[in-house]
């Protein structure tokens, strides 16, 4: 059994990574064999892998289908920028900056009056939302998709998810904050489980205590100190050509998207959204998920505290909602208990599904995602 092991995959509608030679240990090459089998049958227009223990990848597979791809290929990682963000937050936590319990209209007072939708139209005061409540969708942030029924006030505003924040009137973070502080809540926080927007808001606290953009700021504490040289909310023109596609499945086969998602990324963002816009590779991402595994250092690069990696990947706050929840939002698919973790979601127990107790995961809309087990013992 791999202990403090570490496991990205990608492919779908989303990228890969990388075409190339593999690199696998024979115990894990029937995973290769069926990934490449699943790209060969077009279910997927590419895929990649990489597993590690202890830092060090014992396997690296770059599957290219309908599109050629290589280890420099970039990928819209989406809903992964989350535990990146989580980790942010973390690291102001550790500096004593603020903690979990933190009210959050202390340090973003566009949030000093919310409300939350009643029975029909009704608002009533909402109860002190907390920094634990934006990095776990228990704030009552909703997302502009979805059938919360504040969605349509979102979409309304021009919240709309991966576009306000290229909209110049909504005047980036702030005026991001300042719209939704103008719109009732889903439900009081810390009482339910709802996907929304907290990420975002939880990049706001951290542009207002660091004084820095969230991307500078991640920079700083996270990307370079690991190395990841090719993570960003930006990719320059330059870099262009490195841009995986999006893919979509239908009667046809395989559709590559041609909407104006297909070069978001390659537009400066007038704010950076904590929840889902960061740009990586399958290395950089790799390097982040080895950190986490490894009690917050790999390869003599410290960017947490032991306590704060495990912080991050422990439940916070109740769980007893959280799961139906999560089955809910996997339309059914849940392999085993889990709880929500700051950022992503983290096994509860050995015996209700494939996995180990602390496993910690999470994933992004186009087909991407990581999971890493962490040792006990951490130095």
């Amino acid at each position: 059994m791999i202990d403090r092991r570490t496991l990205m995959i990608s492919g779908a509608a989303f990228a890969g990574l990388a075409a190339g030679p593999v690199r696998s240990s024979d115990a894990l090459d029937p995973v290769v064999a069926r990934l490449r089998g699943f790209v060969e049958q077009g279910e997927l227009p590419f895929a990649s892998l990489r597993v590690a223990q202890r830092g060090r990848v014992l396997a690296e597979a770059h599957i290219s289908g309908v599109e050629t791809i290589g280890p420099e290929s970039l990928y819209r990682i989406y809903s992964m920028t989350k535990p990146v963000a989580a980790a942010g937050a973390v690291l102001l936590i550790e500096d004593g900056a603020l903690t979990l319990d933190t009210p959050v209209a202390g340090i973003v007072p566009e949030f000093a009056d919310l409300q939350v939708l009643g029975e029909g139209d009704a608002r009533i005061p909402a109860r002190v939302m907390t920094v634990g409540h934006l990095l776990t969708h228990t704030c009552g942030l909703a997302n502009s998709w979805g059938d919360a029924r504040v969605a349509p006030l979102y979409r309304q505003a021009g919240l709309t998810a991966a576009a306000w924040m290229y909209d110049p009137e909504i005047g980036g973070l702030a005026g991001f904050a300042r719209r939704l502080g103008q719109l009732p809540l889903e439900h009081q926080p810390g009482a339910d489980w709802l996907y929304g927007y907290g990420l975002d808001i939880a990049g706001l606290v951290i542009e207002r205590i660091s004084g820095e953009r969230l991307g500078d700021f991640l920079k700083r504490r996270i990307f370079d100190p690991l190395g990841m040289a090719d993570t960003g909310f930006f990719v320059p023109e330059d870099r262009a050509d490195r841009l995986a596609g999006l893919y979509t499945a239908g009667e046809g086969g395989l559709n590559r998207v041609r909407s104006g998602a297909e070069r978001t990324p390659l537009r400066r963002p007038l704010a950076d959204s904590g929840s889902g816009a960061l740009v990586s590779t399958l290395s950089d991402y790799g390097r982040f998920a080895d950190m986490l595994a490894n009690g917050g250092a790999v390869d003599g690069a410290r960017v947490m505290s032991a306590d704060s990696a495990r912080l991050m990947m422990t439940p916070w706050g109740p769980q007893d909602h959280v799961e139906p929840r999560l089955r809910q939002f996997y339309g059914g698919r849940l392999d085993g208990r889990m709880g929500q973790a700051l950022g992503g979601v983290t096994r509860l127990d050995d015996g209700s599904g494939p996995g180990s107790t602390g496993e910690y995961a999470w994933g992004g809309a186009a087909g991407t995602g990581f999971w890493l087990r962490r040792a006990s013992g951490y130095r």
